[in-house]
C-alpha cells in the first residue's frame, strides 16, 4: 500500500497547484520512486491512497500500473485529513486477510530494502518498521523515536519527544499482519484529530511482536519541509535511488 494523501502544507506554495507526492524529484514525480522501490522488492500488487482536489492526476499518471511493474493497482480515497492509520483502514477489503506493507510516497531510499520484505514473511506474525540514524538532536525532537531495551528491541515509540531516547527515528515504511485491522477501529484520534500510526506500531509493541531493520544509506522524507524537499532532490540527482 502507498499513501499518497495529505494537504502538502510543509511543502506550501509548491502544493497550492498539485499533490506533493507528485512534484518532481530529480528527473520523475516523486511517487515513482516508492513504486519503483515496492516493485523491486518483490511488491506488485498495490493500492495507492490519495485525497483532495488533485486525485485525478494519479490515475492519469499511473493507469493499470502495467508500465511501472504492477500486476494489480487499485485507488483509494480518502475523504479528509485523517492520518495514516484511518489511510491504512481504507485497504482492508484490498488486503483481504493478508499481510500488508505501507510505505508514504515522500520517503525516498538510497537502497532497495528487499531484504526487509523477506525477513517480514519469515516472520509468524506481528509487525516491522524500518529505522534510520539521525545525528541532529533538533531534527528527532520532530520525529517518531523508537526507546530500545538492553537487549535492543523497542520497547515504545515517542512521538515528537522533548527528550529522545535515541538517535533512530521510525520512517515511513511499515508492515503488518491482518490484525491491524482490528486495531484500526480501536483507535482513539489525537489532539489533532488524526488516528496516528504511532499508536498502531505501539501495539504491536506492546504485545511483544514488533521488529525492525535499520536502514543503511540514504533515506528523506521529501514531504519534510522545503529543505528536506531539496535535499532529497539533491541527493538523488548525483547518486540515484532504490539501488539493488
Amino acid at each position: 500500500m502507498i499513501l499518497a494523501g495529505g494537504s502538502g502544507t510543509r511543502l506550501h506554495p509548491l502544493t497550492r497547484i498539485t499533490n506533493k507526492h507528485l512534484l518532481p524529484i530529480y528527473d520523475r514525480p516523486m511517487v515513482s520512486y516508492g513504486i519503483e522501490a515496492l516493485v523491486q522488492a518483490g511488491v506488485t500488487e498495490l493500492m495507492l491512497v490519495t485525497g483532495g482536489t488533485h486525485a485525478g492526476e494519479f490515475l492519469r499518471l499511473l493507469g493499470n500500473g502495467r508500465e511501472f511493474g504492477i500486476e494489480r493497482l487499485e485507488y483509494g480515497y480518502q475523504e479528509r485529513a485523517g492520518g495514516i492509520a484511518e489511510a491504512l483502514g481504507l485497504a482492508e477489503h484490498f488486503v483481504g486477510g493478508d499481510r500488508v506493507l505501507v510505505m508514504l510516497a515522500d520517503n525516498v531510499l538510497e537502497n532497495s530494502f528487499a531484504a526487509s520484505v523477506e525477513r517480514f514473511c519469515a516472520q509468524k506474525r506481528g509487525a516491522r518498521v524500518l529505522l534510520a540514524r539521525e545525528s541532529d538532536p533538533e531534527h528527532l525532537r520532530n520525529l517518531g523515536v523508537p526507546e530500545l531495551d538492553g537487549e535492543q528491541r523497542i520497547v515504545r515509540i515517542i512521538e515528537k519527544p522533548k527528550d529522545p531516547p535515541s538517535d533512530l527515528v521510525v520512517t515511513g515504511l511499515y508492515f503488518y499482519d491482518s490484525d491491524v485491522f482490528e486495531i484500526i477501529p480501536k483507535l482513539v484520534p489525537s489532539g489533532r484529530g488524526e488516528l496516528e500510526i504511532t499508536d498502531v506500531n505501539n501495539w504491536y509493541v506492546e504485545q511483544g511482536t514488533m521488529e525492525y531493520d535499520l536502514i543503511e544509506g540514504f533515506w528523506g522524507d521529501a514531504g519534510e519541509s522545503i529543505d528536506s524537499y531539496y535535499a532529497v532532490n539533491d541527493f538523488v540527482r548525483l547518486n540515484g535511488a532504490n539501488k539493488k
